[in-house]
Parts: C-alpha cells; structure tokens; sequence
C-alpha cells in the first residue's frame, strides 16, 4: 500500500489557505494547517478530518518570527512523505513607504520571502529523494506591477516568482514541480484586516473578483501542465500580457495617478 500523501498548507486559516486545504483534503491528502489562529485552525481540520476521514495536524505559528518559523521548518524535517507545501502565508499594508511604520514592511519580507524560501529548503531534499512534490508559493498578480502605497508587497511578490522560476529550472527531471500561483483580486479576508480599512473594495468591478475555490483549483490543475508562473482567470490573463506589452515608461505615468 502506497504512503499516505501528506499536504503542509501556511496561512491555512482562511481564504486561499483554507480553500487549498479544502480541495487537498478532498483529494485524500492528510493535511498539516499552519497560521496564526488556533480557534479557525482547529475548527477547519475537525470539518475536514470528519468530511474526508484524512488526518489534520494543527500547527499553530507566526511565520514572521524565528522561533515559530524553526518550529515549522523542524515538522517538514520530521516527514517521510511530504508531497505538497503550500507557501501561502501573507498579508499586505497601504501606505507611502517613507511614511509608514517600518516594522510591518521587516514582517512581510520575512514572511513572504524567508519564510517561504526556509520551507522549500527545508521540504526538497525529501521531495528529490521521493521522486516527487509539489511547491505552490502564493505570489500575486501584483507581482508583475510595481505599485504605489504598495511597495513592499509588489517586491516581495516579485521575489516569489523570480524564486520559483529559477528553483524550477535547477529541479528539471528531479520529479518535484514548483509553482507561482499569481491570482488577483480574490474573494477572502485579505482586504478586510485594518491596513485596508482607507481602501474599500467598491471601486474594483464585481467581474475583476475571483472566487478563492475557483483560484486553488485552477492552481492544482496548472501543476499537472508544468505551469510555472500560474495567473487564474481569463481576464488576469490578458491583464499581464497588457502590463507585459506596455513601455515602463508609459506603466510608470499611469500608476502614479493610482494614488
């Protein structure tokens, strides 16, 4: 009997994390859920381990802190089958960057960029030996734009696909895939947490919204066509092409009216 597949998700509490969980659950992995949220963590893997009958680990951890982050990557050592890791912990701020408090900007390069640069060091090696993994690191299609009031978290999503792309070469014909899901405006809590509470989500189009289970799906079905750089949904799709096919110069002018 072949080994049980064994998925470790971060920031699994809500929106894209949690969704992932959800469709990895419903595909037999057993599931390890790290974030910060005991109570959301523990309710989640009590519905899926019920709804599934796959085992789910609570990992309860701040990402942005060393000890935490130790703690994480020490489980991923611990594993013998370790298929998935999702890279998906984040969070974003609004603001001048030479205006806003500096510590939460040291946070997010911390999270979005060592954190998940320790968990693919710490998750490969099994990974090689296995003859098999996948990688997702959650990017964002604000990756591919530098933003305004957004600095910090367009360059650190930046970093993720620039990451990814290289890690995937180096892992040619190893059998591990990685990927850059790159989704734009979602439907989830992001938007919803104080740093967001000067920029409400009315001006953005109901059509530009994609819906979180949409997004993991799509995602989980780019890795079987070795999709590297993964942007869901038609219209994001042309918007990077647009973004892709315009002078900087020109994207420069019009993003400095964007605040």
């Amino acid at each position: 009997m072949p080994p049980q597949k064994i998925a470790l998700i971060t920031g699994a509490s809500s929106g894209i994390g949690a969704e992932f969980a959800r469709q990895l659950a419903s595909q037999g992995y057993n599931l390890i859920l790290a974030a910060r949220r005991e109570e959301r963590l523990a309710a989640l893997s009590a519905a899926l381990a019920q709804t599934h009958a796959i085992t789910a680990e609570v990992l309860v951890a701040d990402l942005s802190t060393p000890a935490d982050l130790a703690r994480v990557e020490q489980r991923i050592g611990r594993l013998e089958n370790l298929t998935v890791l999702v890279n998906n912990a984040g969070f974003g701020t609004t603001g001048p960057f030479a205006q806003i408090d500096l510590g939460p900007q040291l946070d997010m390069v911390h999270l979005h960029i060592l954190a998940s640069m320790r968990l693919c060091r710490a998750a490969l090696p099994g990974m090689i030996a296995q003859g098999r993994g996948h990688i997702i690191n959650v990017s964002s299609i604000a990756s591919l734009v530098p933003l305004p009031e957004n600095v910090t978290y367009c360059a650190t999503k930046a970093f993720l696909n620039s990451f990814s792309e290289a890690l995937q070469i180096e892992l040619a014909g190893t059998g591990v895939k990685v990927q850059a899901l790159c989704p734009g405006f979602t439907f989830t809590e992001f938007h919803d947490s104080p740093e967001f509470e000067r920029r409400s989500r009315q001006p953005i189009p109901n059509f530009m919204w994609l819906p979180a289970p949409e997004v993991v799906a799509a995602s989980l079905n780019a890795l079987k066509r070795d999709r590297v750089i993964y942007i869901p949904g038609l219209k994001y799709k042309l918007l990077a092409l647009l973004l892709h096919l315009t002078p900087a110069t020109l994207r420069r002018w019009v993003l400095s009216w964007y605040n």
